[in-house]
């Protein structure tokens, strides 16, 4: 089965139970469907990604990366690559990756939510896939090339520090815990 494949059902069994979810899952679909491409930064019209927030429920924090190119604390997340095999497999890659955490684990039950975002030319929209992962008791972070920063931040201080999509994330990702 291909990316675009798994994407697909991923995205089909995505129970969509906030308002303008289901909508946006459509509009995934739609984009998919049109575009063979859709996976792939190379895609003009935009394409999905993967991402994951990194969660440390033991002690009620999150880590976020201060984006290099952005300048936003943000999940972890990014584009797929032709290695991964199922969007699930992206996010937790982008995760370990950025984060520098092994051991990482996604939380049960598939996306938490779905986020559509413009990014400067040339990619123009991301389709972001959003999972959550969990961090092993003791996850010490390294910082990756592609962030300025990397931190922990408690469930409280994310609204004042990062934008409404991450904090919507955390929101849905406490509700799934």
């Amino acid at each position: 089965m291909s990316l675009h494949d798994d994407a697909v059902l991923v995205l089909k069994g995505y129970e969509a139970r906030e308002d303008g979810q289901a909508a946006l899952r459509q509009t995934y679909l739609d984009h998919l469907a049109a575009h063979p491409d859709g996976m792939w930064k190379s895609c003009g019209a935009g394409h999905l990604t993967a991402s994951a927030l990194v969660v440390d429920p033991e002690r009620g924090r999150v880590l976020l990366t201060l984006h290099r190119k952005l300048g936003m604390w943000l999940q972890m997340g990014g584009h797929c690559e032709p290695q991964d095999t199922t969007l699930a497999a992206a996010a937790l890659r982008e995760a370990t990756e950025e984060s520098g955490i092994p051991g990482l684990s996604l939380l049960p039950g598939g996306p938490v939510t779905l986020d559509r975002h413009a990014i400067p030319a040339p990619c123009h929209w991301h389709l972001d896939v959003q999972y959550a992962a969990l961090a092993p008791s003791g996850a010490a972070p390294a910082i990756s090339d592609e962030s300025l920063d990397l931190r922990w931040f408690a469930y409280d201080e994310v609204a004042g520090v990062a934008d409404a999509s991450v904090v919507r994330l955390l929101e849905r990702t406490r509700a799934a815990l």
